[in-house]
């Protein structure tokens, strides 16, 4: 998949393994029809926050990676709520225009754009990162999101501490 096509890019939105979780009559896990989001918030070289969210969406069972960089910490989590409910309310037009039909490739990354999102292209993932696990079509509640903040929060002061 070429990175940039007249100049935007295009979406990396791939296909993952199917996952053979079962329970031990057959039946499908419940968590399995639960979209996934890892989420991970990260300080660049330039003091920014870097968050990063990759969506595993259950229906069609594929990827999704994105970021977004904010000047501060409560902006980064103000985004992260932001993207959720976004991703949570376009699952099928992303999957529709991205994966599927599509007469223009390119408009997964316009959508995203407008969001003020970006195509994530990197393959590696941060090892502190937390998952956020949703029924399709459900809202996304701002007390669900208390303990991801707390954890980021959390993450955020031992490094600080560690840097001192």
């Amino acid at each position: 998949m070429k990175t940039k096509a007249n100049g935007r890019q295009r979406a990396a939105i791939t296909r993952p393994p199917l996952i053979g979780s079962r329970t031990r009559n057959g039946h499908k896990k419940a968590n399995d029809r639960a979209n996934h989001y890892l989420c991970s918030l990260e300080k660049n070289q330039a003091g920014k926050f870097a968050l990063r969210i990759r969506a595993r969406f259950a229906r069609q069972n594929w990827l999704l990676s994105v970021y977004s960089v904010s000047a501060t910490f409560d902006q980064a989590m103000r985004k992260l709520e932001q993207t959720l409910r976004f991703m949570q309310r376009s699952e099928e037009r992303l999957w529709f225009w991205g994966i599927d039909r599509s007469d223009d490739p390119n408009f997964a990354a316009d959508l995203l754009g407008a969001e003020g999102l970006k195509v994530d292209r990197r393959s590696e993932f941060p090892a502190h990162s937390v998952t956020v696990m949703l029924a399709p079509d459900r809202p996304v509640l701002a007390e669900l999101l208390q303990p991801v903040r707390r954890d980021f929060s959390q993450a955020r002061e031992m490094a600080r501490s560690a840097s001192a």
